[in-house]
């Protein structure tokens, strides 16, 4: 059994976790490529003990397969027990991985951490609870062109205090099983279009760590980290933060070398102040990104990220564990929101998980 970490350890002893694999890109030696954990100016050490559950590396995980999605307005069409169970059992054969990130609480995750429970899988969530906007951000969004009615506003904040107590009741039902919990997913970005003012994220914030044992924290980009974090560092235990290189146009050559500038970012502006990454990955497969996207940059990426977060000690949720293709435009099969898993939407690993999964490659 994974040990479990407390909110009433200190700071400088939190728990924090990711789930580790390594291999060798087929394209480009891990001996040969640029790796900016080795040198020491860029080393951000933790202490051993700052590892959620004592692991190093965690996964993403929803489970939708072809055909399935969450609620979109008509109802969702979700995974079976058997297809969440036969996804669980894959993830933590042989001990490949011990920890993974859930996003909300609604009929899926609590499935997930019965079926966790009922089987004795040796597997620990960070949950989360997914919050809506409760401002309106029609300007700044992208995709949302008209002004969101206050009416709406107000059905957002009554419906993410419902969200924020189904949080405080898994915490509690499920203390072996969730490690940490965060509160609101991406929500003081400004270009999101579920944005969360300040006052009301330290209300949330406040209201679950009072009630639950689990360390707390909100996942969000390295930027809002970065602006916010002071104005919340007295309500979260420790901060989650999202780093995605490929988003930012960098190339594979430059992709750590941005998530560790990310990080030591973030770090300045909490110094002393425990650190998960709660969102980083490379996608295979992206229309938006051309050849950056690709099995090779994938593997070469995850090997040099989970190696980096191992030495350092700071726990790293991988997204994500498979493919989903509900995400992003339905008129582009090809769009990066659908290709940012270690195993195809077939469960057959891609490229960085053959040498783990090695009878379950498909055959070319």
């Amino acid at each position: 059994m994974l040990p479990q970490i407390t909110r009433g350890l200190s700071l400088a002893r939190l728990g924090t976790a990711l789930l580790a694999v390594s291999g060798c890109s087929a394209h480009r030696p891990l001996s040969t490529a640029v790796d900016p954990g080795h040198a020491s100016a860029q080393n951000l050490p933790q202490a051993p003990s700052d590892r959620l559950a004592g692991l190093s590396v965690g996964l993403a995980y929803s489970g939708y397969r072809t055909g399935q999605h969450p609620d979109r307005g008509s109802g969702a069409v979700e995974p079976s027990e058997a297809e969440i169970l036969e996804d669980l059992k894959l993830l933590t054969r042989d001990g490949e991985f011990g920890l993974i990130r859930l996003y909300d609480t609604g009929d899926l995750a609590t499935r997930v951490l019965k079926i966790i429970r009922a089987h004795d899988l040796p597997l620990r969530v960070m949950q989360g609870a997914w919050l809506e906007g409760e401002v309106d951000n029609h300007e700044d969004c992208a995709w949302v062109t008209e002004p969101v009615p206050q009416s709406k506003l107000v059905e957002n904040r009554a419906r993410n205090i419902k969200e924020v107590d189904r949080l405080i009741n898994l915490a509690k039902a499920y203390p072996k099983i969730i490690v940490a919990v965060n509160v609101g997913n991406e929500v003081l970005v400004t270009w999101n279009d579920h944005l969360v003012p300040i006052e009301s994220m330290r209300a949330h914030l406040s209201r679950v760590k009072a009630a639950v044992a689990q360390p707390v924290t909100v996942a969000d980009n390295y930027v809002a980290w970065a602006e916010h974090g002071p104005a919340l560092r007295d309500v979260v235990d420790f901060v989650a933060v999202h780093t995605y290189p490929a988003w930012e146009q960098k190339s594979i050559e430059q992709a750590m070398p941005y998530t560790v500038a990310n990080i030591r970012q973030v770090q300045a502006a909490l110094p002393g102040m425990p650190l998960v990454i709660g969102e980083a990955g490379w996608p295979s497969v992206a229309s938006e990104f051309g050849q950056r996207a690709s099995e090779a940059n994938q593997q070469l990426y995850y090997e040099l990220l989970t190696a980096w977060a191992a030495r350092n000690n700071i726990t790293t949720f991988v997204f994500e564990a498979f493919d989903e293709d509900w995400k992003g435009n339905p008129n582009n099969p090809l769009g990066a929101e659908k290709h940012w898993g270690l195993f195809n939407i077939d469960r057959t690993p891609k490229q960085v998980m053959h040498s783990r999964y090695p009878d379950l490659v498909a055959p070319r």
